[in-house]
């Protein structure tokens, strides 16, 4: 089997990422990455496989008010999403089958665990609340998903229509070229919210503190992925008034 070494691994991880990827997943996520690249034959999709069969554990867990080992088996599920990427990259063993699998067990794992918090919790407490924060959670998550393919095809469409002068980025304050230069060396994405990050709050942070948290910390984190959100449309509308006329097969490949 191959001799990788951990550089090798550490080459493998996005240029940019979320903060709780660089900060609390990927220092673990490489080096389990390292040894079952060295010492397994195990594929990126039985890693997906079995990322996707312990979010079902953590959902199952919720469902019976487990909410530690839920949180557990919830961050490993992640941190075994993101080492079967890694090994797909090292190795040249990505599919196009693998990232539709990858996708789709996601949200796949958002849903059950967000159905088994609410009904776990719904069981106990009878509290509807619970109810609707579980459906809040896979509607939001969902939508993220859904439109940010469909915002990346309107840009693609925009950048065939403007010049080259024109997709030159726009000046921005000192204060935000630092600090974006500042997230980049250390590998973490602009976006201090996203999905990834509303995802810990919802079935790792929340669950870890307790009961108590849940509405809470899954409201909160709601609220600010909700305003990322609508700040990430915003800005490509902004990038959309800069196109002077979309090509008419634009129009029908968005349009589907």
């Amino acid at each position: 089997m191959g001799g990788y070494s951990l550089a090798d691994v550490l080459a493998t991880r996005k240029p940019r990422d979320s903060w709780w990827t660089v900060y609390f997943v990927d220092p673990l996520a490489c080096r389990v990455a390292l040894v079952l690249a060295n010492h397994t034959r195990v594929t990126p999709n039985a890693l997906t496989a079995f990322s996707l069969f312990l979010g079902a554990l953590s959902a199952a867990c919720f469902a019976t008010d487990g909410l530690v080992a839920g949180a557990v088996l919830f961050y490993l599920s992640f941190m075994i999403d993101c080492v079967d990427g890694k090994i797909a990259r090292l190795k040249g063993t990505g599919t196009p089958f693998g990232l539709w699998l990858d996708y789709v067990g996601d949200r796949i794992r958002v849903v059950f665990c967000a159905a088994g918090l609410a009904y776990g919790q719904y069981v106990l407490t009878g509290d509807v609340a619970y109810v609707l924060l579980g459906a809040a959670v896979a509607v939001l998550d969902l939508f993220r998903y859904v439109n940010a393919p469909q915002m990346k095809r309107v840009r693609e469409v925009v950048r065939e229509t403007i010049s080259q002068e024109e997709r030159a980025p726009r000046n921005r304050p000192s204060f935000f070229r630092r600090l974006n230069g500042f997230l980049a060396r250390r590998r973490v994405r602009s976006h201090l919210i996203s999905g990834i990050e509303f995802h810990a709050a919802v079935f790792v942070i929340a669950p870890l503190i307790g009961a108590a948290a849940l509405i809470p910390v899954s409201v909160a984190a709601s609220a600010l992925l909700l305003v990322n959100e609508i700040f990430v449309v915003y800005r490509m509308w902004l990038f959309t008034r800069r196109a002077t006329a979309v090509p008419q097969k634009s129009h029908v490949l968005i349009g589907g």
